[in-house]
């Protein structure tokens, strides 16, 4: 979590407020060219007249009274109390400078909730379920295909049903059914505006929609965990509950009636304003205790006049219900401004509030029918960008918090190790130094008596005993006492002197085994052997060599040593019969395969042994040199 932080404060920086000025820049940008899209395209017919009659069958009732109607039709205007079926039936003949060869199509900005097409009677097009619970299309623009060979040159019928919502049973007049004009041309030219369009109303909303998720939730689980900042938990409720608002962009076919959907919708408002009012107080170090009780009971207190409200009465309840919590909600933004308008994040928050509280104005003027849709669309995208942008804002206060928090433990952790250091490196000193003289009068001591007594002994046995095989074990004896007195006196080996006693050793026993034996090493190796890794080391090459004469059978044996990446690397070869299952078992377990390498893990090296039946044996020791003891 930490590392996110880190990396989300590392790539805002200082580049914040640019970074916002960038995205108003471009959203004024999308708001123009989507603005001046009409202006581009002179040959598109436009329709803006139709004529109306309610029905439910597949072809335009005819039979029924017809009324004529200016497009955009709004039934929250037109038909406030209507739900159902609408057909629209309008007429056109196809403008002959239509580009020949580009499919000619039929473009519709807005309709809500669902459309059916026809074309002289034939169906050409049908945008998911007409009846309840009808598809709710109402933010995705519409491109058809009008086939060529169902169009006239003159008379062509096009006939569209539409299944929408009565105003009066919506939270929200734009949810309302209704119908925009139609713009009938090539799809060279109606592609653009619809890439536009569906870029404003589903796309962008769709990106912002899915950041604020993410966000909220990394937001709310720092907040919970670091209580001591609620506001982050609060700002991610809030985050979350805006994402779940545009759901609807996601899914288009819910499986719940229409009033269970904007009860829903509603209902999640007001659980929105109370996390919006919490962080606003709680990031300006406010906390007031009757607010913290009487947000949940209002929350409560708004689902169940929505329910009383049945559908009826369900818009007006709704409508009070924005009105009250966009108060409480600008309220809370006053006191948050004023607690902190000494604060350098004073003059982030006011333009970012400002910006919410203009939405809230067009909001507000769209549910009286006071502003265009095209500005409704880009209201609605910028509440969103304004939390994604203080989501972040809060993000890098937060990272900088840490860092300085992180950087105060570790100069405390420092000072207090430093302490400690201090008292335990003078006593140990003291330690020490005793421990380093009596030791190493000890080892001379053990060394001395190992030479001078028990290798006295043994050398008598070498030359005194009339057994050939005493005699040898006396001698092997007698190696192995002075490798392990050399070992004692705890000075390091040249590795160039340790290289020529290794060679002169294994040669001779393979010769005397009619071995022939090869030795193939670098020379004048500056490097040197701590006296432990000598000893080791060459116990495990005497091992080797044994096994090479005793179990191989082989007939030649090749040792091979090199420097490389700061390692001495030993290899021991023979062409002998490798090593099987019988024979492995057989090896004396304890100056064995196993001891080997246990004394190259005592050492921090490895010892492989790569063998089969019929291919030889190869033995590969590698040990870490002793840089302390290498000359620069």
């Amino acid at each position: 979590m930490q590392g996110l932080i880190f990396l989300l404060r590392r790539l805002l920086g200082g580049r914040f407020c640019q970074s916002f000025r960038q995205l108003l820049c471009g959203l004024g940008l999308a708001l123009v060219l989507a603005a001046l899209h009409g202006t581009s395209h002179a040959q598109v017919l436009r329709i803006d007249t139709a004529v109306t009659a309610p029905g439910t069958g597949k072809q335009f009732p005819a039979a029924e009274t017809q009324v004529a109607v200016d497009l955009p039709d709004e039934w929250a205007r037109s038909r406030p109390g209507f739900e159902g079926s609408l057909w629209y039936r309008t007429q056109f003949a196809v403008p002959p400078d239509l580009a020949e060869g580009d499919p000619v199509v039929l473009h519709i900005e807005h309709v809500c909730s669902n459309l059916e097409v026809t074309l002289n009677g034939h169906l050409l097009h049908s945008g998911g379920r007409m009846n309840p619970p009808i598809t709710n299309n109402c933010n995705h623009p519409q491109l058809i295909t009008l086939p060529t060979t169902l169009l006239k040159a003159e008379g062509n019928l096009l006939d569209l049903r539409v299944a929408g919502h009565a105003k009066a049973g919506s939270g929200s007049r734009q949810r309302a059914g209704g119908l925009s004009a139609l713009n009938i041309g090539t799809l060279s030219q109606l592609t653009p505006l619809q890439a536009r369009q569906t870029a404003l109303q589903v796309t962008a909303p769709q990106a912002v929609s899915a950041t604020l998720l993410l966000m909220g939730g990394f937001m709310f689980v720092l907040g919970f965990i670091n209580r001591r900042e609620s506001h982050l938990a609060y700002f991610g409720a809030l985050c979350v509950g805006w994402a779940l608002m545009n759901l609807r962009l996601w899914v288009r076919d819910v499986p719940l009636g229409h009033l269970a959907v904007e009860f829903l919708v509603c209902s999640l408002l007001g659980f929105i304003a109370w996390a919006a009012v919490q962080f606003l107080l709680r990031y300006a170090a406010v906390r007031i205790s009757w607010v913290d009780r009487l947000l949940p009971l209002q929350s409560a207190l708004l689902a169940l006049s929505l329910l009383a409200a049945g559908s009826v009465h369900f818009n007006s309840v709704a409508n009070f219900w924005y009105a009250v919590l966009a108060a409480q909600v600008v309220a809370a933004s006053v006191l948050h401004l004023r607690r902190r308008r000494h604060t350098r994040s004073a003059w982030l928050m006011a333009p970012l509030l400002g910006g919410v509280g203009l939405a809230g104005l067009i909001e507000f003027a769209v549910q009286w029918g006071r502003a265009p849709a095209l500005l409704a669309h880009v209201a609605e995208l910028l509440v969103p960008v304004v939390l994604v942008l203080v989501g972040l804002r809060l993000v890098q206060q937060h990272g900088h918090a840490l860092h300085h928090a992180e950087q105060g433990k570790l100069q405390l952790e420092q000072r207090v190790r430093e302490a400690t250091a201090e008292i335990e490196r003078n006593f140990r000193q003291l330690s020490e130094l005793k421990v380093e003289q009596v030791t190493e009068r000890e080892r001379k001591r053990i060394a001395a008596d190992l030479h001078d007594d028990l290798g006295a002994k043994l050398l008598t046995i070498v030359h005194t005993s009339d057994s050939e095989r005493i005699s040898t074990l006396a001698r092997e004896a007698l190696e192995e006492m002075r490798l392990s007195v050399r070992g004692l006196t705890g000075k390091p080996v040249r590795l160039a002197d340790a290289l020529g006693d290794w060679r002169a050793e294994v040669i001779a026993r393979l010769g005397q085994a009619g071995i022939d034996g090869t030795w193939d090493a670098p020379e004048d190796l500056p490097q040197t052997l701590s006296a432990r890794a000598y000893v080791q080391t060459t116990r495990i090459l005497r091992e080797a060599t044994s096994n090479v004469i005793k179990h191989s059978g082989a007939s030649s044996c090749s040792v091979t040593a090199v420097i490389a990446d700061g390692d001495f690397q030993l290899t021991v070869q023979d062409n002998g019969d490798g090593i099987s299952d019988q024979i492995d078992g057989r090896l004396d377990r304890g100056h064995g395969l196993a001891s080997m390498k246990n004394r190259a893990k005592q050492l921090q090296g490895q010892c492989l042994v790569e063998s089969g039946p019929g291919y030889g044996t190869v033995i590969r020791l590698t040990v870490p040199l002793d840089r302390a003891t290498t000359p620069s």
